[in-house]
């Protein structure tokens, strides 16, 4: 694996879609938690008189960041080093996940417990450490109930978006032994605090993600809104943290715009119940050892595109995820990273490269712009949609569709050729058009391009034809 996300095996994103398409209980829980969550961000980003000059100095520290990201990863390893910390390199998701479990086995540690992590979750670090032996515990309610049903997280931030209270509770019945469980939230939350309580204290090893890294500190900063992540950061004697490096910020003063920025994007709330803040390591207090690892896995490759970069400016909110009409529909399993949503259609093809599934995200979108404007950061996410659907032409990549439009360019540009089509048309069209629609296609390639489109049918006269008829007449 070269990239972050991994779509060796997966589905193309229309061919993965249908299964979602079809499961209704599916799409009703996912519009249903979006759209609560769409109504909270409005009320509390509509508070802020200066929402549009925060938004302006989160985008230009972002950048100011990536255009210095050599002199700034450097920076953020010697003050790591100086605090205490060690810090690792990771070209790729193999590395990445050799040098954590290296370092859990190092501990003689046989299981660990997690912070939500989406960088852990694109490298697929679970299916390594239990490939190594060593069993992985999700803490987050949401990602643990992802991973008792064997499942991958649907969504950036609520992992388990696409499943309501009755399947967790079933879940929890058949998995933890609570046959006498019910569906009420404080119960169900109760019975994941039991669950987890002995985990945290026995765990000798944490692992979590990064929000954030101040280069000139060595700052490393977690939100989260359940303690859970409180309590992997200070609980267990060793702290491993894997960051992707677009992570870093050049300052540790830079948190105030993005704490303001993040929660209100999120989770529709003013401020983290929980953001834990480390640098290094202190004596009677936190882990004995912090380990931080640096992950590339695609992110350079991003930044060398002018037109892509931007896409690295992402702080995870998933307000774009929210208002998608696409993802709405599907939710986040059809994308097969980790990166879903309008984001996930843009990074996920950086991160990945090559895949066919990668490459089919690009199109997973309605270009309707709803995701530009909720972006923090002013990810101008449609202008690199159209961007990153070039370059899958240019790959050769569009298939079928690829050479149809060729072909109709062809015969766009010839007046003779455009009339003649016309004609041709009218003729081909008569079994299936209905009303001025094509109603169906007939069994093929197209009939498969028309279940997701309205086609308008060719009229019986055109312009040009009946100005020319009315002339004579």
């Amino acid at each position: 694996m070269t990239g972050g996300a991994r779509h060796a095996r997966a589905e193309p994103f229309p061919r993965a879609a249908s299964a979602a398409l079809a499961n209704v209980q599916l799409r009703r829980n996912v519009r249903a938690a979006t759209a609560s969550i769409r109504v909270k961000r409005a009320a509390v980003v509509a508070e802020l008189p200066d929402w549009e000059e925060l938004r302006a100095a989160g985008a230009a520290i972002k950048d100011d960041a990536l255009a210095r990201l050599d002199e700034l990863l450097l920076e953020l390893e010697g003050s790591v080093r100086r605090a205490g910390g060690v810090v690792h390199w990771a070209r790729d998701a193999a590395e990445a996940n050799g040098i954590v479990t290296a370092l859990v086995l190092a501990e003689g540690a046989r299981e660990v417990v997690k912070v939500k992590s989406l960088t852990t979750d694109e490298i697929r670090l679970n299916d390594a450490l239990e490939a190594a032996g060593v069993r992985p515990i999700e803490t987050d309610f949401a990602e643990l109930i992802v991973q008792l049903a064997g499942e991958r997280p649907s969504h950036l931030l609520v992992p388990a978006i696409h499943k309501n209270r009755r399947e967790i509770r079933d879940l929890f019945r058949e998995r933890l032994g609570l046959p006498a469980l019910s569906d009420d939230p404080a119960e169900l939350a109760e019975a994941a605090r039991l669950h987890l309580r002995e985990a945290f204290l026995r765990s000798r090893v944490a692992i979590s993600g990064a929000n954030f890294a101040c280069a000139d500190t060595g700052t490393v900063c977690v939100v989260e809104s359940e303690g859970n992540g409180r309590m992997c950061t200070t609980l267990p004697e060793v702290l491993i943290t894997v960051m992707g490096i677009e992570k870093t910020i050049p300052r540790f003063r830079d948190l105030e715009v993005f704490l303001q920025l993040l929660p209100r994007s999120s989770t529709g709330e003013r401020m983290n119940p929980y953001t834990s803040l480390w640098s290094g390591v202190r004596d009677g207090d936190g882990p004995r050892a912090f380990h931080l690892v640096l992950l590339d896995a695609g992110r350079t490759r991003a930044l060398a595109d002018p037109a892509g970069r931007p896409a690295l400016r992402c702080i995870r909110c998933s307000a774009c995820v929210n208002v998608c009409p696409v993802y709405r529909q599907t939710g986040g399993h059809a994308y097969h990273s980790p990166y879903a949503g309008p984001i996930g259609a843009i990074l996920a093809p950086q991160l990945d490269g090559e895949s066919e599934a990668a490459g089919s995200l690009p199109f997973a979108s309605s270009l309707c712009g709803a995701c530009y404007d909720v972006c923090p950061v002013k990810i101008d996410i449609p202008s690199i949609l159209v961007h990153e659907r070039a370059r899958v032409v240019a790959r050769g990549r569009a298939g079928l569709e690829g050479l149809s439009m060729r072909r109709l360019g062809r015969i766009f540009a010839s007046r003779a050729s455009y009339e003649r089509a016309q004609r041709l048309a009218r003729t081909l069209q008569r079994p299936v058009a209905r009303g001025g629609w094509i109603g169906r296609f007939p069994p093929g390639p197209l009939a498969a391009w028309g279940r997701a489109r309205d086609l308008p049918s060719v009229p019986a006269q055109t312009f040009r034809e009946w100005w020319e008829s009315r002339a004579r007449s």
